[in-house]
């Protein structure tokens, strides 16, 4: 038994550390009242989280691995006994939770104790005073069990009793929860559990792509030799971290590039297609013209 709950203790540690891999900073553990290592662990892990989203904050640090969305805005609308009425679909993107599941449920459940104190306190104020506002920080708990922070407002809504709770938080687009996992049970979905290993090999991959661009890109079986990996797990690793194949992102990148020669220097078009990695120029101006709607020749060039 003992066993098990340390088990689902770790679990959280594991998907925590998958974020912060690929550069998840905002993602947090609740605490219990255990006092053993797997809590100390707990709280390490979480100063070393606060510590690099401070870092990494104050250095306008971006990881070119994800794609960032600056702000998830959410918004949920509860009845005049504090329930969970209505959600926008945002809240079940970024939380994981079902509709409904929240609906009908009090507030509460899906903040951490913490959060759920302050709460309390808003109660009062708003039923003491049905016109006021409230700003303030929530933590919340996500289906995967991890805390979530965002800065809410809480207000009443003029002539009702209902109330409305905005909240607004930052995250990395590849953790939102698809809607293919809005199930009740907090089950993690199979495709998700990667190593980290797996995580900084494939990151791995990302990187020699791009220094390589301007060179043929190996097959995939050629690919998983060199990062003494397999096939599958290159394949499907990559389309899960950074949402696209790797084809798909060596094109993406070699037609940014050409794209940036063509408009800022005066290199000869067929040069250009060469250095970026196009074996002949017929073949870099059909892609380039399927990615941007125009011939390379139709760019206004600088120089």
């Amino acid at each position: 038994m003992e066993d098990k709950m340390n088990q689902e203790r770790i679990e959280p540690i594991r998907h925590m550390l998958l974020e912060m891999a690929v550069g998840n900073f905002s993602y947090r553990i609740q605490r219990s009242n255990a006092d053993d290592e797997v809590e100390s662990l707990i709280l390490l892990l979480n100063m070393v989280a606060e510590e690099l989203k401070s870092s990494f904050s104050h250095l306008s640090y971006v990881n070119p691995h994800n794609s960032y969305s600056s702000y998830v805005q959410a918004s949920f609308v509860l009845d005049s006994n504090w329930m969970v009425n209505k959600i926008s679909c945002d809240v079940s993107l970024l939380l994981g939770y079902s509709p409904k599941t929240i609906c009908g449920a009090a507030f509460e459940i899906i903040l951490s104790e913490e959060s759920a104190i302050s709460w309390n306190n808003i109660k009062g104020k708003l039923a003491n005073n049905s016109s006021s506002s409230e700003n303030l920080e929530l933590v919340f708990v996500s289906q995967n069990q991890l805390l979530i922070p965002a800065f809410c407002t809480v207000c009443r809504f003029m002539d009702s009793t209902k109330i409305l709770i905005s909240l607004v938080t930052t995250v990395v687009k590849s953790t939102i929860i698809d809607d293919a996992s809005f199930a009740t049970p907090v089950i993690a979905r199979k495709d998700s559990a990667y190593r980290l290993s797996d995580v900084q090999l494939i990151q791995q991959v990302y990187d020699y792509i791009l220094i390589h661009i301007d060179s043929p890109l190996p097959n995939l079986k050629a690919l998983s030799h060199i990062f003494g990996t397999n096939e599958y797990k290159l394949k499907y690793g990559f389309k899960h971290l950074f949402k696209t194949s790797i084809y798909q992102f060596y094109n993406a990148e070699r037609l940014k590039k050409a794209y940036l020669l063509i408009e800022n220097t005066g290199i000869p078009l067929k040069e250009i297609a060469s250095m970026s990695g196009f074996v002949n120029y017929p073949n870099f101006s059909k892609a380039f013209r399927k990615s941007y709607g125009y011939a390379p020749n139709k760019i206004v060039r600088k120089q």
